[in-house]
């Protein structure tokens, strides 16, 4: 027998779907993650889903992607289209954090934005100093941020420890600093969307 929903997920997103799950008490969905690396090296995002989705489609009455594009250039999309299978909406996960409607607006408002959400914060030193290899070569740092004027922390679980980091980050880039307090965004409102079409599904009235 199937089982119900399997969410294929960004591993950058793995604690906010996690703290979703538990306060929704989605006893029928599973998460199964690949590794947030993937978006240092986006043309392997494709090719992960796919296996993805090859190795589980008979096991789930339900496959949902929670990525965006992600730099995949609609490539992601052309899959999903193929199995049938919805995503996230917008470009990458700083869009349905924030809504599309604001996140337009602070590209609008300075083009030159350097993003960080939750994940991001924890793991700067780990997916950008060590992953562009700044702390080999500092002298990077001038060439590779030298667009930027403004850091936004998106911030989906606010709390002091991790704004005081996104503010030494963003001092230590040389940028301005702005807080943005978004929650969930787009993930709570899709996933519940999705949870509860299943279980409408199950359960007619």
């Amino acid at each position: 027998m199937a089982r119900d929903i399997l969410i294929i997920a960004c591993g950058a997103l793995a604690r906010e779907i996690t703290a979703l799950k538990r306060a929704n008490g989605w006893s029928e969905v599973d998460v199964q993650c690949l590794p947030a690396e993937l978006h240092n090296r986006p043309e392997r995002i494709v090719p992960a889903v796919r296996e993805q989705i090859g190795a589980h489609r008979s096991e789930y009455e339900s496959i949902f992607v929670a990525y965006a594009d992600c730099g995949t250039g609609g490539m992601l999309d052309g899959l999903l289209r193929e199995a049938g299978i919805e995503r996230l909406p917008g470009a990458h996960c700083y869009e349905f954090f924030a809504g599309s409607a604001t996140f337009a607006e602070l590209q609008n408002g300075e083009p030159g934005t350097f993003y960080l959400t939750d994940f991001l914060v924890r793991h700067f030193d780990r997916l950008v100093t060590r992953g562009l290899g700044l702390d080999r070569h500092p002298e990077l740092a001038g060439e590779y941020f030298r667009n930027y004027r403004r850091l936004v922390y998106l911030s989906q679980s606010p709390c002091a420890e991790a704004e005081t980091r996104a503010r030494q980050i963003a001092q230590s880039m040389g940028l301005e600093f702005e807080l943005r307090v978004t929650g969930y965004g787009e993930l709570g409102v899709r996933l519940n969307a999705l949870v509860s079409s299943h279980r409408e599904r199950e359960w007619p009235h």
